[in-house]
């Protein structure tokens, strides 16, 4: 790709696209945002083919590295609290009456409730359950890309996971009060 190979770029594009816009919609909640950041990831790559050393790292942790630094960089700007927007940007469509539609409709409920909180999480714990727990990504990844220690992410992740919990029953605590108050 540094010598101006077009296939090499189209291979690398094709290998690391899918997985830099699931990190980036994954950490703002908007399909828009991700497509600019997955643009802007490449675009530096194109600009700045001297940025990467493979003597520092893996490219997946370099273009991480790029794609979250651009990621909270938009975040911070634009509004720290995100609101919830689906996968797919689409609107929601009606459900079938049956058994089958009501479990696809409380999975997809459970599924927006999760989304949701990881949403309301802090950037800082909320990129360590994105790439570990959402990408599938090695602790030794995530360091790298996040660039601190393999202790910080396991405690960010830690911690994290302690405030979904939290924020999940809350939610679960929450509707049944109320149903039990209305009498």
């Amino acid at each position: 790709m540094r010598a101006g190979d077009e296939a090499a770029f189209a291979e690398l594009y094709g290998r690391w696209q899918g997985p830099l816009y699931r990190y980036a919609l994954r950490m703002s909640g908007e399909p828009a945002l991700a497509e600019d950041v997955v643009h802007e990831v490449f675009m530096a790559l194109i600009r700045q083919t001297q940025g990467y050393d493979p003597e520092r790292g893996p490219l997946g942790a370099y273009l991480y590295g790029v794609a979250r630094r651009i990621v909270l960089r938009r975040l911070e700007h634009e509004r720290p609290y995100v609101a919830l927007a689906d996968e797919d940007g689409g609107a929601d469509e009606p459900v079938a009456p049956g058994p089958d539609a009501l479990a696809e409709l409380t999975r997809s409920e459970r599924v927006a409730r999760v989304r949701s909180a990881v949403l309301s999480l802090p950037p800082v714990y909320r990129e360590a359950v994105v790439l570990c727990d959402l990408q599938a990504l090695s602790y030794d990844d995530a360091a790298s890309i996040l660039g601190c220690s393999l202790g910080t992410v396991r405690s960010r992740l830690h911690r994290a996971r302690r405030l979904l919990v939290s924020k999940l029953e809350a939610e679960r605590v929450l509707p049944a009060r109320a149903a039990g108050g209305r009498r």
